[in-house]
């Protein structure tokens, strides 16, 4: 998992508010495309997904504007990644067309979970549903 977390790390150092502001305009569309995802082997990656991109969208829209930068910037970078047409493994691969996607969310959630889980707490969003262990 270290080496997805540096990868994380890098990917979220470069996300500025442009790009920031470009995934914001861009949600309702992958909001439509995470639902879309069926793949048993990752059940939880819908939900984190839509969990992210709640935090982007709030902090965007200044409900949540007191968020750390780099949390969001973080799950930016996550909804990117998971967005990508060309990524690690090709979504196509079935059984393990998700796990790079899951991984790179799963280092999200874990590294900022303070953070987080205090978001889903002021939004009556059930934590330990959003982060188990898929």
């Amino acid at each position: 998992m270290a080496e997805i977390a540096k990868f994380v790390h890098h990917g979220t150092a470069m996300i500025t508010p442009t790009i920031l502001k470009g995934v914001h305009r861009k949600l309702p569309f992958l909001k439509l495309k995470f639902a879309e995802i069926d793949d048993p082997n990752h059940p939880h990656l819908v939900n984190q997904l839509e969990f992210l991109a709640d935090v982007v969208e709030d902090f965007a829209e200044g409900v949540e504007d007191g968020l750390p930068y780099v949390v969001v910037a973080a799950s930016t970078f996550a909804l990117i990644y998971a967005n990508r047409q060309f990524d690690l493994i090709p979504d196509s691969i079935p059984e393990f067309g998700h796990a790079d996607d899951s991984a790179v969310v799963r280092a999200v959630l874990i590294e900022h979970e303070k953070v987080l889980s205090s978001y889903a707490d002021r939004h009556k969003m059930n934590w330990s549903r959003i982060s188990i262990n898929p």
